[in-house]
């Protein structure tokens, strides 16, 4: 039997005024996409803000159906419109946020397991990481660098690729 241990590694920020500029505003950036969550039946709000290269910015916020599986984590939303829009313009940053009325949230709400494996599809795409912040409104910021920290164990099956 061989032991081994997998160590994630994270910084984390009491509040969003801890962070740089430019990461207090893609955090504001994915609060303000929560206005277009369709959340009626779990009224639990995800907005997302993914910074690209070249200074673009998208917003995606989940999207529920009354046929559960039929809905999309916001994560998705804004990944799969970059890949089908914006594929050659690295992502940079991705910040996740979520707001409910139903409760108190007191930390980040981190991603679902679907969408991290996308999150790593597209470092994986794009050849490079790229910084995810889980801002908590009023609360902390959870900081990565690139997806390994939130998915160590990412699907990846290199005998998939064709080559022609």
């Amino acid at each position: 039997m061989t032991k081994h241990e997998i160590k994630i590694a994270f910084n984390e920020y009491d509040s969003i005024e801890e962070l740089s500029e430019a990461d207090q505003k893609l955090c504001a950036e994915a609060e303000s996409a929560l206005a277009s969550s369709h959340s009626p039946y779990s009224k639990f709000k995800v907005g997302v803000a993914v910074k690209l290269k070249s200074g673009t910015v998208l917003h995606a916020s989940n999207q529920e159906n009354v046929a559960y599986p039929s809905g999309l984590c916001a994560e998705r939303v804004a990944l799969f419109n970059w890949g089908a829009n914006h594929a050659d313009d690295p992502i940079i940053a991705m910040a996740v946020t979520a707001h409910t009325n139903e409760f108190p949230i007191l930390k980040p709400v981190t991603s679902c397991g679907s969408c991290l494996q996308v999150m790593a599809e597209c470092e994986k795409r794009q050849n490079s990481p790229m910084k995810v912040l889980l801002y908590c409104i009023d609360g902390p910021v959870w900081v990565m660098s690139g997806v390994d920290s939130m998915m160590p164990f990412a699907f990846f099956e290199e005998r998939l690729i064709q080559t022609t």
